[in-house]
C-alpha cells in the first residue's frame, strides 16, 4: 500500500502547476494540504491528518530540483518568432485514398506563393493545416474523406529554435509550461527540427506571442 508521502509525491508530480508552485514556494502549505487531504484518503482507504499531507508536501518541494537560469536558445537572427493568421484546421479519417488526396493539394497549393498548408499523418487520422485561401481547395480534394473535426479561425506562432536545442532536456516543456501558467489554450501543435508552432483561437495570439517574447529575452 502506498504511503502518505509517496501519494503525495505523484500528485505533486504529476502536476506541472502544483510543482512549479511549491518550487517558487507560492503555495500555502496548509491550504493545499486540506484541499488534498479528501483524495488522499479517498485513495489510501483510510483517514489521513492534515499535518501529515503538510509534512509531505515540504519534503517534497525540498527535493525538487532548481529551475535553470538560462533562457530559450533561438536562432542568432531576426524573425525568431514569426506568425500566419487565418488558418482552418481539418482532421479526416486515415483511408487507403488519402495519400492521393494529400498529392493533388500540395499540387494545387503550388502556384498559390504565399499561402500555408501542412498535413500532419498519424495512425488513425490525418490533420490539413491551411490558409483561409486554400479551404475550398482541401473541401474539394477531400470531398470523399471521412471529415471527423475542423476549426477555423486559428492563427499559428511560430519559434526558431537553435538546432542545439534538440539536445536540450524539458525544452518543449519550458515552453508549454509557461503557456500553460498565462491560461493560454493551443489547439495544436507542429514540430519540426528547429521550428515549433502552435496553433490557437485568435483572440489568444496576442498573450502567446507576449509569452514567448518574453521567454526568447531571458
Amino acid at each position: 500500500m502506498q504511503s502518505i508521502a509517496t501519494k503525495v509525491e505523484r500528485i505533486v508530480m504529476e502536476s506541472s502547476f502544483l510543482t512549479e508552485g511549491l518550487r517558487r514556494g507560492l503555495i500555502n502549505l496548509s491550504e493545499l494540504a486540506r484541499q488534498l487531504q479528501p483524495q488522499i484518503e479517498s485513495d489510501l482507504w483510510k483517514p489521513v491528518g492534515q499535518a501529515a499531507v503538510v509534512m509531505a508536501l515540504r519534503r517534497v518541494a525540498e527535493r525538487l530540483p532548481e529551475q535553470p537560469s538560462r533562457g530559450i536558445s533561438l536562432v542568432h537572427k531576426t524573425g525568431e518568432l514569426t506568425t500566419r493568421t487565418e488558418l482552418t484546421e481539418y482532421t479526416f479519417r486515415h483511408s487507403d485514398s488519402i495519400h492521393d488526396c494529400h498529392r493533388e493539394l500540395l499540387a494545387k497549393a503550388e502556384p498559390l506563393r504565399g499561402a500555408f498548408v501542412t498535413v500532419t499523418r498519424g495512425v488513425n487520422e490525418v490533420m490539413v493545416i491551411c490558409s483561409r485561401v486554400l479551404a475550398q481547395v482541401v473541401e474539394e480534394v477531400f470531398a470523399g474523406e471521412r471529415l471527423l473535426a475542423r476549426q477555423d479561425d486559428l492563427n499559428a506562432v511560430t519559434l526558431h529554435l537553435n538546432p542545439d536545442t534538440s539536445r536540450e532536456p524539458g525544452i518543449y516543456h519550458a515552453i508549454l509550461k509557461q503557456l500553460a501558467w498565462d491560461k493560454i489554450n493551443l489547439v495544436n501543435m507542429i514540430c519540426t527540427y528547429t521550428e515549433l508552432t502552435i496553433l490557437l483561437k485568435q483572440e489568444q495570439t496576442g498573450a502567446a506571442f507576449s509569452v514567448l517574447s518574453r521567454l526568447a529575452m531571458h
